[in-house]
């Protein structure tokens, strides 16, 4: 079983201390490309924290089983076979969606943040944390890519959650500026991305910043004098 303090500090590490996405900076590629609406940052995230918490599991399970000199294309195989299983779901599933994400999806076998997290957690610890660690790291991608895909869908045509009805058909977008609204294309490109992840990154030092100035001012606490003669 796990600790809960350790339970926290995982979900702490990947939801925001190290979060992939401006933290580390990792996976700017479907960061860029796919989150031209919220959905489906939401979508191809889903489909990261599945694949991040299996391997995470199996990698762990089989750490003491696969020599340190291949450890690495071992690593690569089963992240490709777990994702040859998400992609084929999504085309069975949610064709339309398939088709809209396109190669983002085989492309998680490539991706450094699945990689990275084999390599630095799930093959070096329990499987039981490595999984926790795989589902926080992908949620931790999951909200940003939510967030930078909303505010350019937002910003680029003034609606929220275009696309949901291929996820739940019968749903439409929420309509949120006026119909009229003309759009700002460069939200919708990547250079638009990238001002828009420098304001998060931005937000994010700002916010870690205000939490130490706190931390740093906040008074100690009395030490307890009761039993002492």
């Amino acid at each position: 079983m796990i600790a809960r303090d350790e339970f926290r500090t995982i979900a702490h590490n990947g939801i925001w201390k190290q979060n992939t996405s401006i933290v580390q900076i990792l996976g700017l590629c479907p960061l860029l490309a796919v989150t031209t609406n919220a959905v489906n940052g939401i979508m191809l995230s889903l489909a990261t924290i599945l694949v991040m918490a299996l391997s995470g599991f199996a990698i762990a399970s089989l750490r003491n089983l696969i020599p340190h000199e291949i450890r690495i294309p071992v690593f690569i195989l089963i992240v490709a076979a777990l994702v040859t299983v998400v992609d084929l779901l999504f085309n069975a599933n949610l064709h339309e969606l398939y088709l809209v994400l396109g190669i983002f999806i085989p492309l998680i076998v490539t991706n450094c943040i699945v990689l990275a997290r084999v390599e630095a957690f799930a093959a070096k610890n329990p499987p039981v944390q490595s999984i926790f660690d795989g589902i926080f790291m992908g949620t931790g991608m999951l909200w940003t890519l939510a967030l930078l895909g909303g505010m350019r869908e937002l910003l680029g045509g003034g609606t929220l959650f275009s696309g949901i009805d291929m996820v739940i058909p019968g749903l439409q977008p929420l309509q949120l500026l006026p119909e009229n609204y003309p759009g700002f294309l460069l939200a919708l490109l990547p250079p638009g991305a990238f001002i828009l992840l420098g304001c998060m990154i931005a937000w994010k030092n700002w916010m870690d910043a205000r939490a130490a100035e706190r931390a740093r001012l906040k008074p100690p606490e009395p030490v307890s004098t009761a039993g002492c003669h």
